[in-house]
């Protein structure tokens, strides 16, 4: 349900910034507005309290940003608090980046290996993935897992590329288990 609303309200701020011709604009505001609200946690638990009216914390939401965001987003922010969709701020805002990189050609992708690659190796990965993918550019972020033995797994969206030993391995014993002697 949680990826429903996100994509739902998401796709109607990515809606409203192609028709405003602002994508740029929303873009950096929301990528703001992001760690903003992530740095303040007692905003969210405000919005979220059950015996705050939804006027207040409209009136609340408006006394902060106004004149610090552009109406539009505004605009969305209030709706999203006059429909009870607070709770789903950080996916909204998180599917609406990601939108406005897809739809700008920039991918991006979480890689996780074994051992820390080095410069060069990274700079492989991410022209492999250029040259695999649609993509102009890549946003790629690393990450180590011991547990992988070898090998990488990456992530694009959705899509998942598992060339781990550890998954080898396991694809390995499955099969030996369906052997029957």
């Amino acid at each position: 349900m949680a990826k429903l609303i996100s994509k739902t309200y998401g796709d109607a701020l990515f809606e409203l910034a192609v028709e405003e011709g602002k994508i740029d604009v929303l873009l950096e505001e929301t990528e703001q507005l992001q760690k903003i609200l992530a740095e303040n946690a007692d905003f969210g638990r405000l919005m979220n309290h059950p015996k705050i009216i939804k006027e207040e914390k409209i009136e609340v939401a408006k006394s902060v940003f106004e004149g610090r965001i552009s109406e539009e987003l505004l605009g969305f922010l209030t709706i999203i608090i006059s429909k009870d969709r607070y709770r789903e701020i950080d996916g909204i805002l998180k599917y609406f980046v990601a939108r406005v990189k897809e739809h700008k050609g920039i991918g991006i992708a979480t890689v996780t290996t074994a051992v820390p690659l080095k410069s060069n190796q990274c700079r492989d990965v991410e022209q492999k993935l250029l040259d695999t993918t649609q993509y102009k550019s890549m946003e790629i972020s690393y990450s180590v897992d011991a547990s992988l033995i070898g090998g990488m797994v990456i992530r694009i969206g959705d899509r998942v590329v598992d060339s781990s030993i550890r998954t080898k391995l396991n694809e390995l014993q499955k099969d030996l288990l369906k052997v029957q002697i």
